[in-house]
């Protein structure tokens, strides 16, 4: 993965009672470590260990030496820095609620970036949002009506329902009970360390 690639992969943070309260990417995550906001959480022999960023230099040049599968690393001027992948803020102590936030990205995120109608995965920037059941027939802006959609399936559409366009959707859409961030994250294994965590708070 190149080094931009690395710089936007996903950290979970904890809130100071090891609750789960968002995902942010891991030029965030750095940030929050290098200005003592929060620290590194890692499992080592079955326990949490946590590492301020002093200490997650030095664990980094040890690991660099015998890397691990999953592990990513940034280049420093004289060491590797090991990524992150879960960070605890030292004086955040909120609870977040557990809501998932209706957004574009959470939308795009819950379809796989993948068009509802005929299958495709454009580019993102030819990914549109669709009123399954449209506005002018009485339907809603909510997660049960709203899909991921190519621009030519948008238009091809149109203001009609998928029955009227003589269209099929791919998948019902329903409102999802995890960040689907989150969720979709959970099936990479550099994450693995994150089900621990998922479940007990996760909003973004």
């Amino acid at each position: 993965m190149s080094e931009g690639g690395v710089l936007d992969s996903n950290v979970l943070i904890l809130n100071r009672f090891y609750m789960a309260v968002r995902v942010v990417n891991v030029r965030r995550a750095l940030t929050l470590l290098y200005r003592e906001c929060a620290e590194v959480i890692v499992k080592e022999g079955g326990q949490f260990v946590s590492y301020d960023f002093e200490s997650w230099i030095e664990l980094s040049q040890l690991s660099a030496m015998d890397k691990q599968l999953g592990e990513d690393y940034l280049q420093a001027i004289h060491y590797e820095l090991r990524v992150p992948r879960i960070c605890r803020l030292i004086r955040f102590d909120r609870i977040v609620s557990h809501a998932v936030r209706f957004n574009r990205k959470n939308l795009l995120t819950r379809d796989a970036y993948q068009c509802q109608y005929c299958g495709q995965k454009p580019p993102v920037h030819k990914l549109s949002l669709d009123h399954v059941i449209p506005r002018s027939h009485g339907g809603q802006t909510t997660w049960e009506n709203i899909v991921c959609c190519c621009l030519k399936c948008n238009s091809r559409k149109g203001g009609r329902t998928p029955q009227g366009a003589n269209m099929t959707l791919l998948n019902q859409p329903t409102k999802p009970r995890l960040n689907p961030i989150l969720a979709d994250s959970m099936d990479d294994p550099r994450y693995e360390s994150w089900r621990t965590f998922v479940g007990i708070g996760a909003g973004d």
